[in-house]
């Protein structure tokens, strides 16, 4: 039996429109409906499914602004997402401070209508455990001895009212952000693992089971899955929890992982193997435009004209600024008498756009 290429999906790259995300800024009506089924080896069947979570619009408003359309995203570099969303493949995502890598994941969540973002920063300390979930050994402890002292109490018994039951596992459990990101959602989960260069030397090599397999198993769990198959635990969304069956958590739609990193290190070749590589260049005086447009308005972009000129000419000399530098100094244009001219506003940018390597 032979598989026919259009059971991948109805257009390949040799389509110039052929991927679903278009970095344009603007919600797609049919959403992530149009992203082709995986390839065989990155089909993952775990269950049940849960629905997706909502939009953290506030989130998103923070990142991305009013979401008024975008300046085009570069040809190449689409390709390279859809290609990462249609493999079913991380997204390692490198470029200088300030060019905009972690506000990536938020445009794709955004415009394909795949709910809340999770966030994964990374540091020096951080494992690959902090990513999948977290136990509180200690609480869980406590809790019991309370729970037994108050059966002791005379006349108190398990049926009693306000006894309550003996602490679940699960009351003490959360998944975190790479472990919510791997239940087994109807619809891709969006995450961001932010700045993995800053990790510890083993976490790449840490990731590479999980990123490949979909699928962990949490011991605590599965120890007592004779007695409690089913247990509900804690995610990383506010307030939801969910049903984890044997200590076994797999993922049904593989997650849109952006790894973004500083190019501050090389990574093992096994990692990079099952990443698509995107660099991301310093951008332009029309993106920067964009920008300012979409957290403020396209009025102030226009007024703010010189401003963005002089900050992309100071980027490029100092070795890059960040985009949120340049959302201050037109804050501080719009918000009070602070014209943009003259010495004083010369010496206070060069306190808002100090290089990053001076901090």
């Amino acid at each position: 039996m032979t598989t026919d290429v259009s059971d991948y999906g109805p257009a390949s790259p040799s389509d110039p429109d052929w991927g679903i995300y278009r970095g344009t800024g603007v919600p797609r009506p049919d959403g992530i409906d149009d992203l082709p089924p995986p390839p065989p080896w990155r089909t993952f069947t775990g269950g049940p499914a849960h629905p997706g979570p909502p939009e953290d619009a506030d989130e998103i408003r923070r990142r991305l602004g009013t979401f008024s359309p975008t300046a085009p995203t570069d040809k190449a570099q689409l390709d390279v997402i859809n290609a990462a969303l249609c493999l079913r493949r991380p997204l390692l995502v490198t470029g200088r401070p300030g060019s905009g890598k972690s506000t990536l994941p938020y445009r794709i969540a955004h415009e394909l209508g795949l709910g809340r973002v999770l966030y994964w920063p990374v540091t020096s300390r951080t494992t690959l455990q902090d990513g999948l979930y977290s136990y509180d050994a200690i609480g869980r402890v406590q809790a019991t001895a309370t729970w037994r002292a108050m059966i002791g109490v005379p006349g108190v018994t398990m049926d009693s009212e306000g006894a309550g039951e003996a602490p679940s596992v699960g009351d003490f459990l959360s998944l975190g952000p790479l472990g919510t990101a791997l239940l087994p959602y109807e619809r891709p989960r969006v995450l961001l693992v932010d700045e993995l260069d800053k990790s510890d030397i083993d976490l790449p090599n840490d990731l590479l089971s999980v990123l490949e397999e979909g699928t962990f198993e949490i011991p605590e769990l599965v120890r007592s899955e004779a007695r409690s198959p089913y247990v509900e635990v804690h995610t990383d969304d506010p307030d939801i929890r969910v049903s984890v069956q044997g200590g076994r958590v797999r993922c049904q739609a593989f997650p849109i992982v952006v790894i973004t990193s500083n190019g501050e290190r090389e990574f093992p070749a096994a990692f990079l193997r099952r990443c698509l590589r995107l660099d991301i260049p310093q951008p332009g005086v029309e993106e920067l435009a964009a920008m300012v447009a979409a957290h403020f308005s396209p009025e102030v972009a226009e007024r703010a004209r010189d401003v963005i000129a002089q900050f992309h000419e100071r980027s490029s000399r100092s070795g890059g600024l960040a985009a949120d530098q340049l959302l201050n100094a037109v804050h501080l244009m719009t918000s009070g008498d602070h014209p943009a001219q003259g010495e004083q506003w010369d010496h206070l940018m060069a306190a808002v756009w100090r290089r990053l390597s001076d901090y």
